[in-house]
């Protein structure tokens, strides 16, 4: 049980403050009786905004299509973000809608949001090795030499002390300058360093899986709830 005022500035209707003004405005009800008083204790469950259940109550989970261009981060200085992509409601929850990892401003594809932080701890965390697939195109074409190194687990990135986790490199054999690679961890912009220790530079970069999760026919800019069940 909650406090209503609470319960609507979490959901990301309104502020606490705003709470009796949005009473007003909107026909909200408490197991089927209005209520003007904010301060009532309710469980989520029960409540109905003109007639509509309370939006994902329980937090949100959601696998985004990023496009090109944008960046994972809440700092609008820092350019066109993916959390413009949601709903306005959705930027304004509290805990904040975050990312789970994220993808630099030239890299596109499956990423994960939510606003539940055990989440984030979860599918980041290195013991739990959650695999993640990118495809990638290179400025030159890429040796089957390059499949034994990554996977040995011993490349060791500039700036760093520890290897990189043992990765799986797959070549496309009809170009070959295009390779899949599969990683279970998430150092900063890993797959283009790994690259690069090699002497290639990426040239597009493109998230296709996290987990079991795939982007299935989500468009560029695109998002879907999932269930963790589902990862």
């Amino acid at each position: 049980m909650r406090r209503l005022d609470q319960l609507l500035a979490n959901l990301g209707y309104c502020s606490r403050r705003e709470a009796r003004d949005f009473l007003k405005k909107h026909a909200v009800t408490v197991k089927g009786q209005a209520v003007r008083d904010p301060s009532g204790k309710v469980s989520a469950a029960d409540v109905r905004i003109d007639g509509e259940p309370l939006d994902h109550p329980d937090g949100l989970l959601l696998l985004l299509n990023k496009p090109l261009g944008l960046v994972c981060s809440h700092e609008e200085r820092e350019g066109p973000r993916i959390y413009d992509l949601l709903p306005e409601r959705w930027q304004a929850r509290n805990p904040q809608v975050t990312s789970i990892g994220r993808l630099d401003k030239d890299t596109s594809g499956l990423i994960l949001l939510t606003d539940q932080t055990e989440f984030v701890h979860k599918y980041t965390s290195p013991k739990h090795k959650v695999p993640k697939l990118y495809r990638a195109t290179t400025d030159r074409d890429l040796s089957p030499d390059l499949i034994p190194l990554f996977a040995a687990g011993t490349l060791v990135l500039d700036g760093e002390d520890d290897p990189c986790a043992p990765a799986e490199l797959r070549l496309d054999p009809s170009t070959p300058r295009t390779a899949d690679l599969v990683l279970t961890e998430g150092k900063y912009h890993q797959v283009r360093r790994m690259f690069a220790a090699t002497g290639a530079t990426v040239l597009t970069l493109h998230r296709t899986r996290f987990g079991r999760l795939t982007l299935g026919k989500l468009a560029p800019g695109e998002f879907r709830s999932v269930h963790e069940d589902e990862i």
